[in-house]
């Protein structure tokens, strides 16, 4: 560790570099008022940096954050934070600036996967508001029919448990319970998750886990709770030892666990907090009455872009995001494939240009700085391509509209899965089913309908015989001539 290099606590704040951001709010000025399930890089770039920017402004000091989780990745970030005093060091970073500021609207964060605690907090009056990033596949919805499911082995433990919850929805659930025969007002749950529609897949989960339980609580949960949906946007990588050092080398920071992200952010929530909210508009968030529009763009437009560049860069062993995007024929298969075929289908958003929201989208992809990394984009394709890209083609079907380009980036995915890049380099696992994807992948290598058969993941859309055959026939250009060869002829 270089000597310059400060250890981040409260007592260093002070000592920090001068080019450091630090908070201008005390540590003991702060009250907890939102729970927040899943303490993870993107919730410390997004909902913390919104707080981080009300508190600096004198506001809303009795919305900080408490930590909670339940999972094992849970328990070392908890680790990491409380060595630090549960300061966050986020690095915003342009293609041409990177400035560091260090948020401390986190006061505590219980044990991870102590029940009886996180009920107990849950229970406190003063906690208005609970939030979570618990990924999109932590909802427990069956992908083919995109609805919650009561038969998932965890979602059925809770229900026999009430009392001894292990979900994030079985413990929101029991602090409810707590709160409505105390006769505590309910708090607001609020999903920051990039899944369609999240906050009535929030509800559809916490009301479906308590209809398991008591009827008569599922109805009062789903007419006394609010679950605003919520459009949430900034890419926030991973964070490892390249991201650490750079903290300690640029910025003289010595972080266990800092935040790179991208100088990009966007917030457009639905304003239902009956128990009272942060002035989130005031730090930059768009209050709307349905974000169904804002969220339709960005799921179909970047995750579904983010989808399309993943897939070949990835067979084409390139590491980082912007050296995809620096590949002439990933690039030009991003574009024709958004520009035929998914921003036309996009409907209107007010005030939005859908081509220049495509530009921000190519330049935040550009961006040199951020290190996001091909396998990210590529991870979790089996929960992701149902909500980013599946939606797109079955729309286009619906109107009769062609699908060579999505097709073709269903080949790419399938291809992917089968465990080896172009040149014969092993991908490691890289989905939760990824055993079960690789077999089927291989598979598809003679029957490409195998792939398509998995009903769970592509529903009635794998029944369109147009489909099929731009699915088929891609796929096996794929295997015959490789990655670059097939985007050739797609491209022309």
């Amino acid at each position: 560790m270089p000597t310059n290099a400060i250890p981040l606590s409260l007592a260093n704040l002070d000592k920090l570099p001068s080019g450091v951001e630090r908070p201008a709010y005390a540590r003991g000025d702060l009250s907890a008022g939102i729970l927040h399930f899943g303490i993870g890089n993107f919730h410390r770039a997004h909902l913390q940096v919104y707080l981080d920017r009300l508190m600096n402004a004198g506001r809303d000091k009795d919305f900080a954050i408490l930590g909670a989780g339940v999972t094992p990745y849970d328990v070392k970030m908890r680790d990491a934070l409380e060595g630090q005093d549960w300061l966050s060091t986020v690095v915003e970073q342009s293609a041409a600036v990177s400035a560091a500021r260090v948020t401390g609207v986190m006061t505590d964060f219980i044990p991870p996967m102590e029940g009886a605690a996180i009920i107990k907090a849950l229970s406190d009056p003063a906690i208005r508001i609970v939030s979570l990033t618990v990924t999109e596949g932590g909802y427990f919805v069956n992908p083919a029919l995109g609805k919650f499911d009561p038969e998932h082995p965890a979602i059925v433990a809770d229900a026999r448990n009430p009392d001894d919850p292990k979900t994030v929805f079985g413990l929101i659930l029991a602090g409810l319970k707590a709160r409505r025969a105390a006769g505590i007002e309910p708090f607001t749950v609020m999903s920051c998750d990039n899944v369609p529609h999240n906050g009535k897949v929030c509800r559809d989960a916490v009301a479906g886990l308590a209809e398991a339980q008591d009827s008569d609580f599922a109805a009062w949960v789903r007419e006394s709770v609010a679950f605003p949906n919520a459009m949430v946007d900034r890419i926030a990588p991973a964070t490892s030892d390249r991201e650490r050092g750079i903290v300690r080398d640029e910025f003289g920071i010595e972080d266990a666990w800092p935040v790179f992200c991208e100088d990009f952010l966007q917030w457009v929530v639905e304003d239902n907090f009956p128990a009272g909210r942060p002035a989130f508009d005031e730090a930059g968030a768009e209050f709307v009455e349905d974000v169904t529009p804002w969220e339709m763009m960005k799921i179909r437009i970047l995750n579904g872009g983010h989808a399309i560049i993943a897939y070949p860069a990835g067979l084409l062993d390139i590491h980082f995001v912007h050296e995809g995007m620096e590949h002439p024929l990933v690039r030009a298969f991003l574009q024709k494939v958004e520009r035929d075929e998914i921003i036309p289908i996009v409907p209107p958003v007010p005030n939005t240009d859908l081509d220049g929201y495509f530009q921000k989208v190519e330049e935040r992809c550009l961006n040199p700085k951020i290190g996001d990394t091909i396998r990210r984009l590529c991870l979790d394709g089996s929960n992701r391509q149902p909500k980013f890209i599946i939606p797109s083609i079955a729309d286009r079907l619906e109107k009769g509209l062609p699908v060579d380009g999505l097709a073709l980036e269903s080949a790419l995915w399938c291809r992917y899965c089968a465990g080896t890049t172009d040149s014969g380099a092993v991908i490691e696992p890289n989905d939760p089913n990824w055993e079960r994807l690789t077999a089927v992948a291989k598979e598809a290598k003679s029957d490409p309908m195998a792939w398509l058969g998995m009903k769970d993941i592509y529903g009635s859309t794998a029944d369109s015989p147009a489909f099929r055959k731009s699915f088929a026939d891609w796929l096996g250009l794929l295997w015959r001539e490789g990655t670059v060869a097939t985007l050739q002829r797609y491209l022309g």
